[in-house]
């Protein structure tokens, strides 16, 4: 039997294949708990504007809620794939602004160009819009070891500034909900880990 299934290796693999099938149990339970958000968040743009948070994180209930920021000034321009107003794909351009001498500043989100080489000449001033999340460039790894930081908040621009086109109104279709294909992921992993062992097992059995 110890040549059949050697202590070290076999705890080892168990072990992991334990982690991974925990992970996907908690994927599918995150899924619940976003469908839940989801429901609530879809329901935020017909509720009445309210003060623009100030810091991280978003809470579900202020997701996508009418708000407006006072941009002193533009410190710099980004620009990341977006779709505008009239489903068109592009360039979605984020000023990050200064809001005083001293704070956390604020992030816009004015509009979409068709290339990555505008040049926005918006210098800042009051804009109104709905509340959302800067692009989230976490890894997966980071967010379940808990170790990513929050995602600041994001006023995604109603009117955009000239020279950009409208960006397109925030919906619950924005908020990422594939728990479920890292569930399955997770499974998939655990089952061909399982099968990979077994067979060098197989395979360094001495046969009769």
């Amino acid at each position: 039997m110890s040549r059949r299934l050697p202590l070290v290796p076999t705890l080892i693999v168990a072990a992991a294949v334990l982690v991974m099938i925990g992970l996907g149990v908690w994927q599918l339970q995150r899924r619940a708990e976003k469908e839940a958000t989801l429901s609530l968040v879809a329901a935020n743009p017909a509720k009445p504007a309210i003060a623009f948070p100030a810091h991280p994180p978003v809470p579900p209930e202020l997701l996508f809620r009418r708000s407006s920021v006072h941009c002193l000034r533009v410190v710099r321009w980004r620009s990341e794939a977006g779709r505008a107003a009239d489903g068109s794909v592009g360039y979605r351009y984020i000023a990050e602004c200064a809001t005083g001498i001293e704070g956390p500043g604020v992030l816009v989100a004015a509009g979409v160009a068709r290339t990555p080489d505008a040049k926005p000449q918006w210098q800042g001033g009051q804009m109104r819009g709905w509340i959302g999340e800067e692009p989230d460039h976490r890894s997966l790894l980071s967010r379940i070891g808990g170790r990513a930081m929050p995602l600041r908040p994001m006023l995604i621009a109603g009117e955009p500034v000239p020279g950009l086109k409208p960006l397109a109104p925030p919906t619950a279709a924005d908020v990422p909900n594939n728990h479920l294909a890292y569930a399955v992921q997770w499974f998939f992993f655990a089952g061909i880990a399982a099968v990979i062992y077994l067979l060098a097992l197989r395979r360094r059995t001495p046969r009769p």
